[in-house]
């Protein structure tokens, strides 16, 4: 006598695969320090850097539906934070940097509670408005330096290490510890409740609201979450060149416009296109990056055909016409008969 049952996994022998693939890849990214020249862990720590915020950007618009053009603000507010500290307090740079990202997440709340009055491109135009607006605020406090900025000082750059090699090492360590953690924060908060609430938010927020869910808190959880994160990897970019301005630290074309273009050609509400968008940027900016104004007019043209061709990105793509997920984040349902 057959029967028949079923099963909800997430995992698949394509997940498995790619768990190992990962964990090659973080060994094999762990040890740089050991094999890799200055050069390496350079273009290696501005990728995990660039990464970070690609992840976060596409955790707040993919999942919470927030789209923001302002999280050049938080860049801001983080790198400032870390030279503040290191100036006044002479903590170690790292602990600086984690405290400033507290500070940040917490001045999250009271913006949220401004921009949250507003929808759809007030929201993102708001966003872009209090970067802005934090930007001209610093060109005009003279105790962080001004529209002139302010330089990390030798003793904190020190503490980092005693020759610019060890530096080097520590930066690139702590980044690659930052895009871990937030990576891995990501995807099990996905996993949760509140990722369960986040999706039912997504596909139709009325409905969500009329279940019960509590969008506005759900929503204010994954900005402030993401404004920590924002803010730790703000501080990390700028300890590694240990000078901040106001034009550098709120720039919307470094820390806002790059990322949107990651997220967008590797896939918006996805976990693997923001890295898939990232190895790809990575490899334009190194091919393309000495043409000048035909770099950026590349990387347009990129952006512009990957959307009208491929609307979910180049990830989304391959999710949708091959059912491909490496790191699924939603049960699969399978059938199977026993006799």
């Amino acid at each position: 006598m057959k029967s028949n049952s079923v099963s909800a996994t997430r995992h698949s022998r394509t997940t498995h695969l790619a768990l190992v693939f990962v964990g090659v890849c973080a060994l094999v990214f762990a040890s740089a320090p050991l094999w890799a020249g200055a050069n390496i862990l350079r273009l290696l720590t501005d990728f995990f850097l660039y990464l970070s915020l690609a992840c976060l950007w596409n955790f707040l618009v993919g999942y919470a539906g927030l789209v923001s053009i302002g999280q050049q603000a938080f860049v801001g507010l983080g790198a400032y934070g870390l030279f503040t500290l290191s100036r006044y307090t002479g903590l170690n740079p790292l602990v600086s940097v984690l405290i400033a990202s507290v500070v940040v997440a917490a001045l999250s709340i009271p913006f949220a509670a401004l921009l949250f009055r507003l929808k759809g491109a007030y929201f993102a135009i708001s966003s872009w408005v209090l970067a802005e607006v934090l930007r001209l605020t610093a060109q005009f406090i003279p105790q962080i330096g001004g529209s002139s900025g302010m330089s990390l000082p030798i003793e904190a750059a020190r503490a980092l290490g005693a020759q610019p090699a060890v530096r080097f090492t520590t930066i690139y360590l702590a980044a690659f510890i930052a895009l871990l953690m937030i990576l891995s924060g990501i995807y099990f908060t996905l996993q949760s409740r509140t990722g369960l609430a986040l999706t039912a938010i997504r596909d139709n927020e009325l409905a969500a609201r009329s279940n019960g869910v509590n969008a506005n808190r759900t929503k204010l959880i994954v900005y402030v979450l993401t404004a920590f994160g924002t803010a730790a990897t703000g501080g990390l970019i700028f300890l590694q060149r240990l000078r901040v301005t106001p034009d550098s630290a709120f720039s919307i074309s470094d820390w806002t416009a790059l990322v949107i273009f990651m997220v967008v050609i590797g896939g918006v509400g996805t976990f693997e296109g923001p890295i898939i968008g990232a190895v790809l940027f990575f490899l334009l900016r190194g091919t393309l990056a000495d043409f000048g104004p035909f770099y950026m007019i590349s990387l347009g043209a990129v952006a512009i055909l990957i959307m009208i061709y491929n609307p979910r990105g180049l990830w989304g793509h391959v999710r949708d016409r091959w059912h491909l997920q490496l790191l699924p984040l939603n049960f699969r349902i399978l059938s199977k008969q026993d006799s």
